[in-house]
């Protein structure tokens, strides 16, 4: 079998959500020793600007930030990129002009997980610049499924509570609220929900919902782990 593959993070959006990538990078890798783990390169910068606030207008661009560090893990010896943030995707450009090694994309590897249980309407739970940048409307049009999203006064709710899971609050006040938000996904039709935010996971798991619950962190550590193994 031929050698691992390395595998580059451009990370740090927020600096938690690339932990639980990385945590559950090693968990879904087969393996009886150290050695038999990947090499994963992580670039955790939490200076990148708010990528939220770029593409409404109200910032600079992340992109040359995140191209930095795509060439900085290139150098490094990374074989492949990942980014650990949903809504760093609509730089995706940005990234890919600035180096020859692949992106493998957080966008692509959670709606594919989702299109696996054949849905004719999935919900998502994205950050407001990943639905303005229409990142997921787009990838789920192109396969003939309805993206239905939350109602602008639950978006505004649903950012809230992500700006609190950044600053370190997982509480339970957190989690119940981001638990009915995800739930009326489901209430409106929905017949699997997206959590399409790197933060969601840290305070949502599947077992509240009556639908699946696909996690964009789990399923590009399943692309990442067949890519890296080249199964």
């Amino acid at each position: 079998m031929s050698e691992a593959k390395t595998i580059g993070v451009i990370g740090g959006m927020g600096p938690a959500a690339t932990l639980d990538f990385f945590a559950k990078l090693i968990a879904a890798t087969p393996a009886a020793r150290d050695q038999d783990h990947l090499r994963v390169l992580i670039d955790s910068n939490p200076r990148v600007p708010d990528r939220n606030a770029a593409i409404a207008g109200r910032g600079p661009s992340p992109g040359p930030a995140l191209a930095a560090s795509a060439r900085a893990l290139e150098r490094s010896g990374a074989d492949a990129l990942v980014i650990a943030c949903n809504t760093a995707h609509a730089f995706q450009a940005d990234i890919e002009a600035a180096v020859s090694i692949p992106l493998l994309s957080m966008i692509d590897a959670t709606v594919d997980a989702a299109l696996a249980m054949h849905p004719a309407r999935v919900g998502v739970l994205a950050a407001e610049g990943c639905r303005r940048a229409g990142l997921y409307q787009r990838a789920f049009a192109a396969r003939n499924v309805e993206a239905l999203l939350l109602a602008d006064g639950a978006q505004q709710d649903f950012m809230d509570l992500i700006y609190r899971v950044k600053a370190g609050d997982v509480g339970q006040d957190v989690r119940r609220r981001m638990e009915g938000l995800a739930i009326s996904l489901n209430a409106s039709g929905a017949q699997s929900v997206v959590a399409a935010c790197t933060e969601v996971p840290l305070v949502l798991g599947g077992e509240v919902l009556a639908v699946p619950l696909i996690n964009s962190t789990d399923a590009l550590v399943a692309r990442v782990v067949r890519f890296a193994l080249g199964r």
